[in-house]
């Protein structure tokens, strides 16, 4: 993304690390922060998430197995106090709430943007996600 002038940074919390022998799932809340312009207007998009991390030690190191997000919310905000933007609300109904802003502004960038991730607007998905990560590591989810 960074190539194509994407150039989001993320606020990370602190980690938290529930270990089971040689494998461990790792979780932190983050916020993933897009500077966009939209409409000709400087605009900051914020995904509020959480990242989990499974991760294995094979050969005396850990490694990073796999990857994994559950999504929130989002919010969408002028970069410059007193500007603003209007949306068609339409435009948004074809987007998940846990990151509908944030799959507004990538659809507009060119990116196809899955619709099945875990997300809080479907609980089961996160809980789901969730289940098959603590089972792989062989511990109680949260």
């Amino acid at each position: 993304m960074a190539r194509r002038n994407v150039l989001a940074k993320h606020r990370l919390s602190p980690i938290r690390v529930m270990l089971s022998g040689e494998r461990a799932v790792a979780t932190m809340s983050a916020i993933i922060e897009i500077p966009v312009e939209l409409k000709g207007t400087a605009m900051n998009l914020l995904s509020y998430t959480r990242f989990v991390y499974r991760v294995e030690r094979r050969d005396a190191r850990w490694r990073i197995f796999s990857f994994d997000a559950t999504y929130l919310r989002d919010e969408l905000t002028p970069a410059i106090p007193g500007h603003s933007i209007a949306i068609d609300p339409a435009e948004l109904q074809a987007f998940r709430p846990a990151y509908r802003l944030l799959s507004y502004v990538l659809s507009k960038q060119g990116y196809a943007v899955d619709p099945e991730l875990a997300g809080d607007d479907r609980p089961d998905s996160v809980r789901a996600l969730m289940h098959g990560i603590f089972a792989w590591a062989g511990t109680k989810s949260d």
